[in-house]
Formats: structure tokens, C-alpha cells, sequence
């Protein structure tokens, strides 16, 4: 069984064609400003020009939700209804934090897009201002200006990169945490996605993280009392996988080939790509994020699909799509799901861990002492563990896949988020339990894909698709 932790950061060569060094074109750029302007010479600190800065637009954030309280109380004693006060509160609140992080970019901003995954977890009072400005940070932050996104390509590409296109937009169509990406007409008149790392990305991400983490206690507040430390070292751990845009077009194009051609996916083909530039084929398409409000049968539909991927890629491809959050897939017109980002992913050549389906299926049956010796040779259990502590902890995760139909709600999302952090629940069951480092990466993807099924409101067979893709879930032969 593959190591998670480490498996991400393996090498595979791409298909020939596939590296920028010696290429061509002699057509002649269109659509550009003055070839000067992309030679400009970057700032090595663009992005993370100051780190002392950038420190303390974080650690304005508790000092805003402290003055916000002073206000609050002599509105209160001023005559003001306490609703109406703290509804406001919450609203300032929730504006502050999510244009601080977007603003920051780097790891303020994926702290940020991390967070959003996990919305439907906050009580509905909390969760309702912030919402609006959750789903904003999935899909855009302020842009990189134009002479920036010109001097990337040309330290990247050489100074005749405008001869690789026939056009390029210098409005950028997504801005995320560490780059952006322009949408482009390639030499051979393919649409393609550029994505553009910001310069001094890493320096940022690296800086923002470790000051998240000493602020968490008094950022808790503002995310709904959510306990962001872990969160924070997790995306810290796994900084370095996703800063090489070279290793993120390996792990891309492997699915792109694996899923060529497919009925239901489309992963699309890389073009090019160095350390900082990633040029891939256009995904036209409606983000996942966008469909929380569609129709019922639609939501319904996307939603097993996209339940589909998360488990087809390791059985069809060998890969695990570890960022699961919805602006990550997009509804395309044909009904198929297309899928970006893969920054992040686990290496399974031989699909999921064939222990998961078997413990799965054991704990369906009922046998709660096989269950606790599965998950005890797995590594999640090191110590005296009571069986049926375990199974009532279990029983609302085994559910989906138990019954015929399952429908997921922020409510039940919201629901197990407390049951789990509560360390007396079914015993202290959750106290006695560990992650093994193999499957860290499995575990963050079948939280955030219960955080987006439940986002999403949908109700569907999704026993079936771990009938169809989960090693050791059907019923052992007799």
C-alpha cells in the first residue's frame, strides 16, 4: 500500500512534448502589450514583499473582532436590539476576514479556500453571513497585473514566449492562492488555461501559514469557533507538492490520459509546463459551487458524479484527487464533469486500500469486534477500544452507504462535526482513535466530499459507486 504522505512527490516522466525547453514558433504574437513590458525584471518579493506586513494584516483580525465588540456592547447600551447588533457583528466579521485573506493571496488565501470547504459545519446563524463571501474565495481573489503575468512567462519561457500563442487575455479568468490563470488560444489553435504562479508564492504560503497557526485561538472566533490550527499544518505540510507546477502537469496528465475519451470525466490534456507556468487544455464548464441553488435532480446528478471521480480516479488511473473543493470541477455542456487542480493528489497504482471497503462492509454486517481488529491492524487503533462505543461512532459514516438512497444536509454535516469533536461521544471513542500517515490524504478527501455533498443537498445511491470502485466492498465469493 502506497504511502500517502509521501507519495505525491513521486516523479514520472511526461509524454513527449510536454517540457518547454526547445520549443519553437515563428507565428507572430497577437493580442499582447509591448514585448518590453513581459522583460521587466520581477521583484524576487512580489507576492511576499514583506513579511512583517503581511503579519500584521493577519493579526489585524482579532484586533478588528475586538473593536467590533466594544462597538457592539455600546450600540447594546445605546438601545439597540442584541439581534440586530450581533447579526451585524457577523457580518463586519465575516467581510473582514475573507477580503483580508483574499487580499493577502498566498496562504492566507488557501487557509481561506480551505475553510470555505468546511462551511456547512458552522450553526446556520454563524454560517449564513459568511456564506456569500466563502463561496467568492473559492473562485477569485484581486489579480496580478498584466506586466507581472508577462514577465513569469518570459523568465519561464524565454523571451520569444508570445511566439508560442496566437492570443492571450490579459484579464485573468481564476485567481487562487498562489497563481492565476489567463485564458489563451495556443499556436496550434487549441484553447488552452495558463496558470501563473505568483511571484515569491512560496515565500508568502509558508509565512502566512505559521502566522495562522499562532493566531489560531484568536481567529477561531471569526471562522465560527472552528479549531484552525490542524488546518493550517496541514496545508503547511503539503506546501512543497504544490508549488511545482511541474509536478502538478505530471499527476494532470497521467488522469488526462487515463480518463481520455471517458463518458463522465474529462481531465484536460497538459500542453506545457515549468516549475511556475502550467499550460493545459480550456475547461468550459459551471463550477460545482455555483450549483448549490440549481434543481433538485440536477444537484442530485453532479453530486454522485462528482462522489464517481473521487473514487474512479484511483481505480481507473492510480490517482487520488486530493483537493476536493467544488471550484476544482466544473459541469460541462455535454454533462460531463471537468476536473483541474491537481496540485495535490496521491499516487494508488493499485487503487484505494482494500482494507477500506472490507472494515466497510464488516461494519454494515454488524460484526463490531471484526471492525475493531480491522481498524486495529490498519493502524487506527493503538489502544483498548470498546466494540460498540466504536460502532455507534461509526454508524452515521457507515449510513450512506447502507441504505438505498442517502441524502446529505448541511444539518447532518453539522450534526457529526459536533458528535466528533466531542470527546466524550460514544464513550471517548474519538480520544482512543489514530490517522495513520498512509491515509491522511484519503481522509482529508472524504471529509471535504462530505463537506461539498452536503453543500450541495443531494440525495443519491452512493452505495453503489463504492460497489463499483472500493477494493474489498463487495462481499467476499464462497
Amino acid at each position: 500500500m502506497a504511502e500517502l504522505d509521501r507519495s505525491s512527490q513521486l516523479r514520472m516522466p511526461l509524454v513527449p512534448g510536454y517540457t518547454m525547453g526547445g520549443m519553437s514558433n515563428d507565428r507572430a504574437g497577437i493580442g499582447f502589450d509591448s514585448a518590453d513590458e513581459a522583460l521587466r525584471p520581477i521583484a524576487a518579493n512580489t507576492l511576499a514583499r514583506s513579511a512583517l506586513r503581511r503579519g500584521a494584516r493577519l493579526a489585524s483580525l482579532p484586533l478588528g473582532v475586538a473593536g467590533r465588540a466594544t462597538l457592539g456592547l455600546g450600540k447594546r447600551l445605546g438601545g439597540a436590539p442584541a439581534e440586530q447588533v450581533s447579526e451585524q457583528l457577523q457580518q463586519q466579521a465575516a467581510e473582514q476576514l475573507f477580503r483580508v485573506l483574499g487580499e493577502l493571496k498566498g496562504g492566507a488565501m488557501k487557509f481561506g479556500q480551505a475553510l470555505s470547504l468546511f462551511e456547512s459545519v458552522l450553526p446556520e446563524d454563524v454560517a449564513a453571513p459568511y456564506r456569500a463571501y466563502l463561496v467568492r474565495l473559492q473562485d477569485s481573489a484581486p489579480p496580478m497585473p498584466a506586466s507581472r503575468v508577462h514577465a513569469v512567462l518570459a523568465r519561464e519561457l524565454g523571451p520569444e514566449w508570445r511566439r508560442r500563442f496566437r492570443s492571450l487575455d490579459s484579464r485573468p479568468a481564476a485567481a487562487a492562492s498562489i497563481g492565476q490563470v489567463h485564458r489563451a488560444v495556443w499556436g496550434d489553435g487549441r484553447e488552452v488555461a495558463i496558470k501563473v504562479q505568483y511571484p515569491g508564492a512560496d515565500e508568502a504560503l509558508r509565512s502566512d501559514l505559521r502566522q495562522i497557526g499562532r493566531l489560531s485561538k484568536v481567529i477561531a472566533p471569526l471562522a465560527g469557533g472552528m479549531d484552525v490550527a490542524p488546518l493550517a499544518a496541514e496545508l503547511a505540510e503539503r506546501v512543497t507538492e504544490e508549488l511545482d507546477y511541474s509536478l502538478e502537469a505530471e499527476s494532470q496528465q497521467q488522469a488526462a490520459a487515463g480518463f481520455a475519451g471517458h463518458r463522465e470525466f474529462f481531465v484536460p490534456e497538459v500542453v506545457a509546463a515549468t516549475p511556475k507556468v502550467m499550460i493545459s487544455e480550456w475547461v468550459e464548464g459551471v463550477p460545482l459551487s455555483s450549483l448549490a441553488e440549481s434543481k433538485e435532480a440536477e444537484r442530485n446528478a453532479v453530486a454522485l458524479r462528482y462522489v464517481r471521480f473521487l473514487f474512479a480516479g484511483p481505480s481507473v488511473v492510480g490517482l487520488l484527487h486530493a483537493d476536493p473543493h467544488p471550484g476544482n470541477f466544473k459541469l460541462m455542456s455535454d454533462g460531463r464533469l471537468g476536473v483541474v487542480d491537481f496540485g495535490l493528489v496521491a499516487r494508488l497504482p493499485e487503487g484505494l486500500p482494500p482494507a477500506m471497503g472490507r472494515i466497510l462492509r464488516i461494519a454494515m454486517e454488524g460484526d463490531a469486534k471484526r471492525v475493531v481488529d480491522g481498524l486495529r491492524d490498519e493502524g487506527f487503533v493503538a489502544s483498548d477500544i470498546d466494540a460498540h462505543d466504536l460502532m455507534d461512532y461509526l454508524g452515521p459514516f457507515v449510513e450512506p452507504a447502507a441504505v438505498p438512497e442517502f441524502e446529505f444536509s448541511r444539518d447532518w454535516m453539522r450534526q457529526q462535526f459536533l458528535r466528533v469533536r466531542n470527546p466524550m461521544a460514544s464513550g471517548g471513542v474519538a480520544m482512543k482513535l489514530n490517522l495513520p500517515p498512509s491515509y491522511l490524504l484519503i481522509h482529508r478527501v472524504w471529509l471535504g466530499g462530505l463537506a461539498v455533498l452536503s453543500q450541495l443537498n443531494a440525495r443519491a445511491a452512493f452505495g453503489n459507486v463504492l460497489a463499483e470502485f472500493l477494493p474489498g466492498f463487495q462481499p467476499e465469493a464462497a
